[in-house]
């Protein structure tokens, strides 16, 4: 995949495209990325203290990460060499580094830019090491993935991760006025409509340039509103990949927008996945999730109205079922929060890891036969429907474990109550006792 500001592929008569020619020659002309281009920036710093370590650039497309690679080439005197790991394989590989041996022997280093690098399967990645070690290449590795999923511990220890960002409106305002000022006039866009062309972008400077390049080709005697630009421009489908990080990154924003009783945020980061092509089922399935753990029995309807939510999703389908949803996820963000179980389950589950094999108490043992009978099991059991209150206040945790309390809910919702049923056994168990 090519980035933003790539080389040209033309001869230097013929027509380039708009993002060609506004290709920056130095660093300092690249928009955005001040964070990691700036002197006190992690490539600032390595280019002022003249070493450049091998990287890998992280982030999503069009916002600079060829051109980044190129200009530190250019900066460093390093040889600069590019390859799609889309497109190549262990053949083209080795010619890559015997020519890079060749050139060092020669006394010129190389910088070797893999685009795409996250294709490369994991003996493709591991062939990059020794060179990498012996200063043969200095690596550059794009990716659009998360590097901790995608690429080996090896690799990535050997190369130091810059997380680029995807570009701000500001960032496309000054590319948009570079563009202009390359074709000498003016985008034919009235205010909002320019604001629209940016939104459109999303982000990706490249995006951004070839809409220009478009609208610049038309013949408009006015400057255009937002709906004319909308009818002759189809808006950019937004960037969502149901496997990847940014299906985790949605869905983690979306339950915490819940969690943090915010159903205006939840709905948007809801309709986002939806509009990305994610399944309803699986957000059917997750906000089922966010009312077990994170409201449990501070409101113990909501449990209930997810399940309905998703019986209705499967008997209505979409686009219907899924407001049955929403309403399901408005109601989880409104409702009283509470882990206290959730809590109380994964202490009780640590506890019974390191206290496994403590036996109950010889009262709470079942007693089938005579032998089992004769040994105390289930002696002086109190069955509780017998006793006063209905409640004996015998011990069920093994002999020689302390008394441990998992369960504390807070007070909030339907768990104030709860606690009331706690207090209450509480003192009747301390009662029992102190006969």
């Amino acid at each position: 995949m090519a980035d933003l500001f790539d080389s040209p592929s033309t001869t230097p008569d013929a027509p380039r495209p708009l993002a060609d020619r506004l290709r920056p020659r130095t660093l300092a002309e690249v928009i955005g990325q001040s964070h990691v281009l700036s002197p006190e920036g992690p490539l600032g710093s390595m280019l002022a203290a003249h070493s450049l370590s091998s990287l890998i650039l992280w982030g999503p497309p069009g916002v600079g990460k060829t051109t980044i690679a190129r200009l530190l080439a250019q900066e460093t005197d390093l040889n600069f060499v590019q390859i799609s790991a889309i497109f190549t394989g262990v053949p083209d590989l080795r010619k890559v580094f015997e020519t890079a041996k060749i050139r060092r022997q020669n006394g010129q280093g190389t910088l070797l830019f893999v685009d795409e690098i996250h294709r490369f399967n994991k003996a493709q990645q591991d062939g990059f090491l020794p060179y990498m070690e012996d200063g043969t290449i200095l690596l550059v590795g794009a990716t659009t993935e998360n590097p901790s999923f995608e690429l080996n511990a090896a690799l990535l220890s050997r190369a130091q991760v810059i997380v680029l960002e995807r570009l701000t409106p500001t960032d496309l305002e000054r590319l948009a006025q570079r563009a202009e000022k390359d074709v000498n006039r003016a985008l034919p866009l009235d205010g909002p409509a320019r604001e629209t062309l940016v939104e459109m972008a999303d982000g990706d400077g490249r995006t951004l340039l070839n809409l220009i390049e478009q609208i610049m080709a038309w013949i408009v005697t006015k400057p255009l509103t937002t709906d004319q630009l909308s009818t002759r421009l189809m808006r950019r489908a937004s960037k969502y990949d149901k496997s990847g990080e940014e299906h985790y990154n949605l869905i983690s924003a979306l339950h915490k927008s819940v969690r943090g009783s915010d159903p205006d945020a939840a709905l948007y980061w809801f309709a986002r996945m939806l509009e990305g092509g994610e399944d309803p089922r699986f957000l059917a399935r997750r906000i089922t999730r966010m009312a077990v753990e994170d409201i449990g029995l501070a409101d113990p309807q909501a449990q209930e109205i997810c399940l309905a939510s998703w019986q209705t999703y499967e008997r209505l389908g979409s686009p219907e079922g899924e407001l049955a949803l929403a309403e399901a996820l408005v109601y989880l963000a409104l409702a009283p929060k509470s882990n206290g179980v959730y809590k109380a389950y994964n202490a009780a589950r640590e506890a019974a890891r390191q206290t496994g094999s403590l036996p109950p108490p010889l009262h709470i043992r079942n007693a089938p036969t005579k032998l089992m009978k004769s040994l105390g099991y289930g002696a002086a059991y109190a069955y509780d429907h017998d006793q006063e209150d209905g409640f004996s206040g015998q011990n069920y945790f093994p002999d020689d474990m302390k008394r441990p309390v998992y369960y504390a809910p807070p007070e909030r919702g339907f768990e104030r109550e709860l606690n009331k049923r706690i207090e209450y056994f509480a003192k009747l168990r301390a009662k029992r006792n102190d006969l």
